[in-house]
């Protein structure tokens, strides 16, 4: 048994166990909503390289760990506050993080195994990179995803330019500009998760995988499956239809422009969310979903990784960067009042959001040149 398990370096917020065939990975951050460090990164990495050499393995779930009393959350994102303390400190490590996630994201995608992502709770941004290539995407009445990256001066990463471009219509579009979070019956029928497990199930779920025998693949998914249930009702045609009428415009100031004209509630509200949004950063997110729809995950990661590395660099260092200044606002200060340059839409310089496109590598030297 203790040969599956390899020398972890998190300190213990990755915990990995076995059940008969099936290798455990918990998040186990559970006070900042298990969003990710370089260290649960580098862990997960290399619990899934060695379980994938391993045949006694032939499973793989990854989970959260809960808060008592609390809601129940799969995994927040990245560690933003350390994006912000590395950046302003010039800390060669926040580069290590992203060229590192975005290898995961891929590894997790190609993975030889059954990989089954149990997303109860929240699930933003680096969640999603760590969940969105899993074989089994499974999701409760509790379940909240997003990529809410526009928010705080940033993209949608981890992916999000390739599994967002496969939603259908415009609804990638939407996600990406607004940070908007959707229920289990809204992902599920938008191709951003596969089954729903009540909450009431959840316990016993978690409890079968964990505790009780797992001897095939074929058993693990069978655990999962016989919960299984129909998703709540909601209407996510209607959704869509609403949806793409606003964003297969051209810019977000044809989004903007559209919605404004619409007038009803929904637009309304939606317009109200984009003009709190960072403007350069919503160029930059429409134009990834887009290219997204023409490029493989290896190309997106790697395009991907071109405009992390802009997004904190592109203006010359911490204090210019719009990325930066979206995080002090929301997790730093706590303010909630970042101040975007500039901060109309009608602003942006387009000669700007083009030199994000602009890779700072040559071919040969990308930092993810190899993924395939």
């Amino acid at each position: 048994m203790n040969d599956l398990l390899p020398p972890l370096v998190s300190d213990g917020q990755i915990v990995a166990s076995v059940n008969g065939c099936l290798g455990l990975i918990t998040l186990n951050r559970p006070q900042a909503l298990n969003a990710l460090s370089l260290g649960m990164v580098r862990d997960i990495t290399t619990l899934l390289q060695h379980w994938a050499s391993r045949p006694e393995i032939q499973a793989v779930a990854v989970l959260g760990a809960g808060r008592e009393g609390k809601p129940p959350a799969f995994c927040a994102g990245g560690d933003i506050r350390f994006f912000h303390q590395a950046a302003h400190a010039g800390d060669a490590s926040l580069e290590d993080f992203f060229t590192e996630e975005y290898r995961l994201n891929h590894l997790i995608h190609a993975y030889p195994k059954p990989y089954i992502a149990l997303m109860d709770g929240i699930v933003m941004g680096g969640g999603m990179g760590i969940s969105q290539g899993a074989k089994l995407r499974v999701l409760s009445d509790r379940s909240k995803l997003a990529m809410p990256e526009t928010g705080i001066g940033l993209f949608p990463d981890v992916g999000g330019g390739y599994f967002l471009a496969q939603c259908p219509g415009h609804v990638g579009e939407w996600m990406a500009l607004t940070g908007h979070a959707i229920a289990a019956g809204d992902a599920i029928e938008w191709g951003l998760g596969d089954v729903y497990v009540p909450a009431a199930q959840w316990p016993d779920l978690v409890a079968a995988l964990t505790t009780r025998p797992q001897p095939t693949a074929e058993h693990v998914v069978a655990t999962v499956m016989e919960r299984a249930d129909l998703a709540p009702a909601s209407d996510p045609k209607a959704a869509a239809e609403r949806i793409d009428r606003h964003f297969g415009a051209a810019s977000v100031a044809e989004i903007l422009a559209s919605l404004d004209a619409a007038g009803d509630d929904w637009a309304r509200d939606t317009a109200q969310t984009l003009r709190k949004r960072s403007p350069v950063m919503m160029a930059v997110a429409l134009e990834l979903v887009r290219r997204g729809r023409h490029l493989s995950l290896a190309e997106d990661l790697r395009l991907e990784r071109d405009l992390v590395h802009h997004s904190f660099h592109l203006r010359g260092g911490a204090t210019e960067s719009e990325t930066v200044e979206g995080i002090r606002a929301l997790a730093v200060d706590k303010d909630h009042a970042p101040r975007w340059r500039p901060g109309n839409v009608a602003d942006v310089d387009p000669a700007e959001v083009a030199r994000f496109f602009v890779s700072p590598w040559a071919a040969a030297e990308h930092p993810l040149k190899d993924l395939k």
